[in-house]
């Protein structure tokens, strides 16, 4: 019987971040996918400003960069936010597809030793106090540590690990393809409401386009393959044109039931991505959400694995992500409420268009759909503690570099600003420390404000504050044995 310390379940975006989080931290991993081979299908179709962050601090950012294109903009239920103000390197949307992102974080995974086994799907697994045997169709079982359902929205590990998967039901037929126009509109974006649903035409390259079309109040038959022929009448339908498409790459239907799993875990199994929460695609959260997953359940899985912390870290996987999620659907549904057809939904999105013309309104919605705002419940009670790191220009022994620059390894740091001393000791074999100069006294943080730079900061390997003091080191200690293991 082969094995390894964990299996991955879906070889998608999650599945491949986590894979390449666990190999980075040393970790065994096999990544599986039921599929015979990637479709080449792209239901995503961009990075939010906090994923682009956390690709650059993994180093895997400027491939993607080269793909894609810059959008300075989002939105909320169709109605135009601006994000060109936004505290971060990245105040936009970089639009790239998920195949291209899967297959960077493919090429990414293969480097550092685990390509995808297609062609594998699971068929059951039983688990003990040592670990977990997974049984694959057709093929010998894989013995492990864990495993983890990264297996999309209908995932046969959440099923097969009786872990409910609650919410609400479908509203409306949604459905997309990916195709040629010979007479396209002249914006790149470009979309519109029309009687009893809405239509948008996205260009995503020089000779393709991303076309979606949206019915409220009819439903499409579950599981069924939509032909280009019931796509393009669907589309004539509301827009009342097809603009010229042909030459298909792709179809493909969805729409807004949104469910999120009880629970992430389930002894030796847990999930993430689309097998923890699915939801309407409404300002492009999924992919996001969960590439976020991935990079906040790798460390910790990775240190327990080792043996540097006790198996409760893995608790806070869930504490952390599944509020992250709930938002997520929450403010999903209240953009498929905004985006319905009739006059009353019409006087609504005329106010809530007035008050996105508020910098205060803009900011708390579009920094929750970038997630440029999250902060994890800490014991800390510092203003950084739970947020993400900003990325800071440093000095370090005379050398100019950046805190995105001290991630790539994916190994914690302790950060001390010039002269404060701040140290480790005791965790010096599992944490990093960087005597620093932070430059200009003045940090700004989403959703806060300008504060006063710290006198010490302790990162995680996510890029999320685990501790911070403005003076000596109370507290330390705490944030140490919790996030790391006990002191050696």
């Amino acid at each position: 019987m082969e094995t390894t310390e964990v299996v991955i379940a879906g070889a998608g975006p999650t599945g491949l971040m986590l894979a390449c989080e666990l190999r980075l931290a040393g970790i065994e991993v096999a990544l599986i996918d039921a599929l015979p081979q990637r479709t080449g299908e792209s239901r995503a179709g961009g990075m939010h400003a906090r994923t682009i962050e956390l690709f650059e601090q993994r180093g895997l950012l400027a491939r993607l960069e080269a793909r894609g294109r810059y959008l300075q903009a989002g939105h909320f239920a169709g109605l135009r936010m601006d994000f060109s103000d936004f505290p971060t390197r990245h105040p936009y949307t970089l639009a790239v597809v998920q195949a291209e992102i899967e297959d960077e974080l493919d090429r990414r995974a293969t480097e550092l030793g685990t390509p995808v086994r297609w062609g594998a799907p699971i068929t059951g697994f039983r688990q003990d106090g040592e670990g977990i045997t997974v049984e694959i169709d057709g093929a010998a079982a894989i013995r492990a540590a864990y495993l983890i359902g990264c297996d999309g929205g209908r995932s046969t590990v959440r099923g097969l690990a009786g872990i409910g998967f609650p919410g609400t039901e479908a509203t409306m037929a949604c459905m997309l393809a990916d195709v040629e126009l010979s007479d396209p509109p002249t914006d790149t974006v470009f979309s519109e409401r029309r009687g009893m649903g809405d239509y948008s035409v996205l260009q995503f390259g020089p000779d393709w386009y991303r076309l979606i079309v949206q019915r409220h109040d009819r439903l499409l038959e579950r599981g069924a393959k939509p032909t280009f022929e019931t796509f393009r009448d669907c589309f004539v339908d509301i827009a009342g044109t097809d603009f010229g498409m042909h030459s298909p790459r792709w179809v493909s239907q969805f729409a807004d039931a949104a469910r999120q799993a009880d629970r992430y875990r389930s002894g030796r199994v847990l999930l993430a991505g689309d097998a923890a929460h699915i939801h309407y695609p409404a300002g492009g959260q999924g992919l996001n959400m969960g590439v976020q997953d991935a990079v906040n359940l790798g460390w910790k899985l990775a240190a327990v694995l080792r043996g540097d912390t006790p198996e409760d870290l893995l608790d806070t996987y869930e504490s952390e992500r599944h509020p992250i999620a709930a938002r997520v659907l929450h403010n999903t549904r209240a953009q498929t409420a905004l985006a319905r057809p009739g006059a009353h939904a019409n006087a609504l999105r005329d106010i809530v268009s007035g008050l996105l013309d508020i910098d205060e309104v803009r900011q708390r919605l579009g920094l929750m759909i970038t997630a440029l705002d999250i902060r994890y419940d800490m014991k800390s009670d510092h203003v950084l503690a739970g947020r993400r790191m900003p990325d800071i220009d440093l000095t370090t022994d005379g050398a100019a570099t950046r805190v995105t620059g001290l991630l790539h390894s994916g190994r914690p740091i302790l950060l001390s600003g010039k002269g404060n001393n701040v140290k480790q000791d005791g965790w010096s074999d599992r944490v990093g420390l960087v005597d620093a100069d932070f430059g200009a006294g003045k940090w700004t943080i989403p959703g806060v404000g300008v504060i006063d730079a710290p006198a010490a900061v302790l990162l995680r390997p996510d890029g999320y504050v685990g501790w911070a003091t403005d003076s000596g080191p109370a507290g330390l200690t705490d944030a140490l044995t919790d996030w790391f293991g006990p002191a050696r």
